[in-house]
């Protein structure tokens, strides 16, 4: 499958279904391995950083996963090819952005994702819809299993396993959520998640990782302590302690929406509506933004007659890669603000 075939389709991980759907968004596990018998990424040569990438795409395309998978040369994809493998979080930008041979092995189901010779030599992800991270979990487990049955991973008995972060050496995992906080916004209590978040060792990052702001109210949570851990224990920390308590604060914001400023709530919900409506013109930031209103509205009822499901697929369907590979050329900033608010406008309009 190429790139650009993904351009008009939704990620199965990102509609608007699993448990908890309506504030989380998405649950993913992180594995960074390195193989034995090879230096680190930075120190490598062309040739050597080719080796790598052969042996485990063959490694991770023999494998039987449950569904299709198919490998990108990530190297030798072209720009937009990159820029929408990003945005629909198949690979990182750091991974986008990088020189010499690199790939991606991507489940046609878009739940498993296997980036090779980013940071580390492997880094692969498990993506599940709402709140899974035990579902994640055991998945992840169960390839990396799969996987070291056929290369042999760095790993030290005393620091587990070696990463070219520190930061990641032991487990090596990263255990994330994709929230939807617009009421904590509103409430004025985003902050104060945020610095507990941090206080607590976790990492809080924008809509597309590390060093991105969080457009559309939507924060990524994860882990940030990975040496002297047990993955299971990461795992069961932020499933049954941490996110929940968090799930329950933005219930908590809504329902004072909801009983002490309606009129301020609705009035938002509705500009948000209008203009998405009826604009000829809408930035990607702007569009974030106003889809995140209406979809609060759709979650507490005041939108009816709105599919969630049509208002997550215009997250990533609007997109600048998704934007312009759809259209079939690059375009201008106007050109895809343009084109954003007509396919806004069409989905919208057939709800």
């Amino acid at each position: 499958m190429k790139p650009a075939q993904l351009a008009n389709q939704s990620s199965s991980w990102f509609g608007a279904e699993g448990p908890g759907w309506d504030i989380v968004i998405s649950s993913r596990v992180r594995l960074a391995r390195n193989l034995a018998d090879y230096e680190f990424l930075s120190c490598l040569t062309p040739g050597r950083q080719q080796e790598i990438l052969d042996k485990l795409s063959e490694a991770i395309l023999s494998l039987s996963l449950g569904d299709e998978v198919y490998f990108m040369d990530v190297d030798r994809a072209a720009t937009l090819e990159r820029q929408l493998l990003t945005e629909r979080h198949l690979i990182s930008r750091q991974h986008a952005a990088g020189k010499g041979p690199r790939g991606v092995v991507v489940s046609a189901k878009e739940s498993f994702t296997a980036m090779i010779n980013e940071e580390d030599h492997l880094r692969m992800q498990v993506y599940a819809a709402g709140f899974n991270l035990g579902d994640c979990w055991k998945r992840i487990n169960a390839i990396d299993d799969m996987i070291e049955q056929k290369v042999r991973y760095a790993y030290s008995e005393r620091w587990g396993y070696l990463t070219a972060c520190p930061t990641n050496v032991g487990t090596g995992i990263r255990v994330s959520v994709m929230l939807h906080l617009p009421a904590l916004k509103m409430t004025g209590q985003i902050e104060k998640f945020v610095t507990a978040a941090r206080d607590a060792d976790l990492a809080v990052r924008g809509l597309f990782g590390e060093g991105t702001d969080a457009l559309g109210d939507f924060y990524q949570l994860s882990n940030q302590v990975t040496l002297g851990v047990r993955e299971e224990d990461v795992v069961r920390e932020l499933s049954d302690n941490i996110v929940p308590r968090i799930v329950d604060y933005e219930k908590a914001a809504r329902q004072v929406l909801l009983e002490q400023k309606p009129h301020t709530l609705d009035d938002k919900i509705q500009r948000a509506l209008g203009v998405l409506k009826s604009a000829c013109l809408i930035s990607s930031q702007e569009a974030l933004y106003l889809l995140s209103s209406v979809r609060l509205g759709v979650n507490l009822g005041r939108v009816p007659n709105l599919s969630l499901t049509t208002i997550n697929e215009l997250f990533l369907l609007t997109q600048p890669a998704h934007l312009q590979l759809r259209a079939g050329k690059m375009l201008d900033a106007d050109q895809r603000d343009a084109l954003r608010a007509q396919i806004i406008r069409q989905k919208l309009a057939n709800n």
